[in-house]
């Protein structure tokens, strides 16, 4: 009996410390926050092509293109680097921001950009950018830009402009 015992407690245990190792309401939606000089490290492409998009929780168009973002991440991943910027307060780097990627199970690397000078970041991105948001931008392996577009995604096109700097592939992505 006492050896039944023994095995259940460790049994028991085991399980409840196997179940604590992902704390119920854990968040795994990390976001890193970055600045100006960080920023530029996080734009520089990794001998492949890199996609960046700059987003808000608070933003309409940003909220409603991504979940088409998601899909393009899935489709080229491994192809293409790609990294979400959030634009979101910085008070939102724990809460508001990885909340809604987990929603739109989203996995790309994600940052939030703090800044002091807004305009100097921003044209430091691409000199034709206003700032408006959604922006995104796609880099070739070599960092210079493919392309960009401030607004709303039109996913056919962006992955055409992405299927001219990757080998092809069966993609199905905006079809």
């Amino acid at each position: 009996m006492k050896l039944s015992f023994s095995i259940l407690l460790i049994l028991f245990l085991s399980f409840s410390a196997f179940a604590q190792t992902k704390p119920v309401g854990a968040n795994p939606h990390r976001v890193a926050e970055v600045n100006e000089t960080t920023l530029k490290n996080v734009l520089k492409p990794n001998g492949k092509p890199l996609l960046v998009n700059f987003w808000a929780t608070w933003c309409d168009p940003c909220r409603e293109e991504f979940p088409e973002l998601v899909k393009i991440d899935n489709e080229y991943k491994g192809k293409i680097d790609f990294v979400t910027v959030s634009l979101d307060d910085l008070t939102d780097i724990n809460t508001a921001v990885p909340k809604f990627l987990g929603e739109m199970k989203a996995d790309m690397p994600t940052y939030l950009l703090k800044t002091d000078d807004e305009s100097a970041a921003i044209s430091s991105i691409a000199k034709d950018w206003s700032g408006g948001l959604p922006f995104t931008i796609l880099y070739n392996e070599k960092g210079e830009i493919a392309y960009f577009r401030q607004g709303k995604v039109i996913p056919a096109t962006l992955t055409a402009e992405i299927a001219k700097l990757v080998p092809a592939t069966s993609n199905t992505v905006g079809k």
